[in-house]
């Protein structure tokens, strides 16, 4: 698709700016109420914003994009561990749903509980940590940065295109130096890297396009493969840190429990990373590449 003239540019930058503002707040409500989709939604939206203020604001050093930054920042993480704690539960309760017709065991059934447990906590302490976080400042400085505008376009695309000159390279060399290894901490790095750069496509084609190019899908796709073995690693390393801390004699069997269904979930990472590696990544990422760098010079 060619690019808009720029006449028609100007005016774009700055309703996208609003929005990806208004997308925050629209959730974070029902997320302090634990509701878990809006907890995921807002976790998104906050990480979207982040990439998108430096781009489209006109002062991206500025006192308040900095402020603002930090606090999205604090926003982001605060619901991370009781996101990863839906998602652990999700995919045991899956994992004990398949245990035949007579169902989980006794022990199953108390390490469920147990995580089940983990996440309520996990919850109440995300809630607690939004309350302590500098909501109505964030919300002014965010006004302020809306008032003024976002910059000119050929300056949001000249962000645009430095950051794809600086990210896109680190993340082609991080998946060449992990190679066919099974390092799921390295891969989770770099599932950041390819998020940000979605997200910058994102903004790209907002502002050139008036049809999304496939950088956006297939930067998405790369990261939720990663996402499925860092899931499935995060549940096996809970699963393990339970299993040691039964060490006492009534609970051996739980123990065994947890024990056994770490064994499934480090299978399933690693065979999820097999097909990861079937993927192709390295050729995604180039593709992705050239198709948000595609169009700027006509731009």
């Amino acid at each position: 698709m060619t690019p808009a003239a720029p006449s028609l540019l100007d005016d774009r930058a700055s309703p996208l700016l609003r929005q990806r503002i208004r997308a925050v707040f629209k959730h974070l409500p029902k997320s302090l109420a634990g509701d878990e989709e809006a907890i995921h939604q807002m976790r998104v939206a906050g990480r979207r914003l982040r990439v998108a203020l430096p781009l489209l604001a006109r002062r991206p050093e500025g006192r308040r994009v900095r402020r603002s930054l930090r606090v999205l920042r604090q926003l982001t993480r605060a619901a991370g561990q009781s996101r990863d704690l839906d998602v652990g539960l999700e995919l045991l309760e899956s994992q004990l749903a398949a245990s035949g017709p007579s169902g989980p065991g006794p022990d199953q059934k108390a390490v469920r509980s147990r995580l089940r447990g983990a996440r309520t906590r996990s919850r109440n302490r995300m809630a607690e940590a939004l309350l302590d976080l500098e909501i109505a400042r964030l919300r002014r400085d965010l006004r302020t940065v809306v008032a003024r505008s976002a910059d000119d376009v050929f300056t949001v695309l000249g962000r645009v295109r430095a950051t794809r000159e600086t990210v896109g390279p680190e993340l082609e060399a991080g998946l060449s130096a992990a190679g066919d290894r099974y390092d799921p901490e390295a891969l989770h790095a770099l599932r950041r890297k390819a998020r940000r750069l979605r997200y910058v496509a994102e903004v790209y084609d907002a502002l050139l396009r008036d049809e999304p190019s496939e950088a956006p899908a297939l930067f998405k796709s790369l990261q939720e493969q990663i996402g499925g073995i860092h899931d499935a690693h995060v549940l096996a390393r809970w699963l393990e840190a339970q299993a040691a801390a039964r060490v006492a004699p009534a609970r051996a069997a739980e123990a065994a429990a947890a024990t056994a269904l770490q064994a499934v979930f480090d299978a399933r990472g690693r065979e999820l990373h097999a097909r990861f590696l079937e993927s192709r990544p390295a050729e995604t990422v180039a593709r992705a590449l050239a198709s948000l760098g595609r169009g700027r010079s006509a731009a």
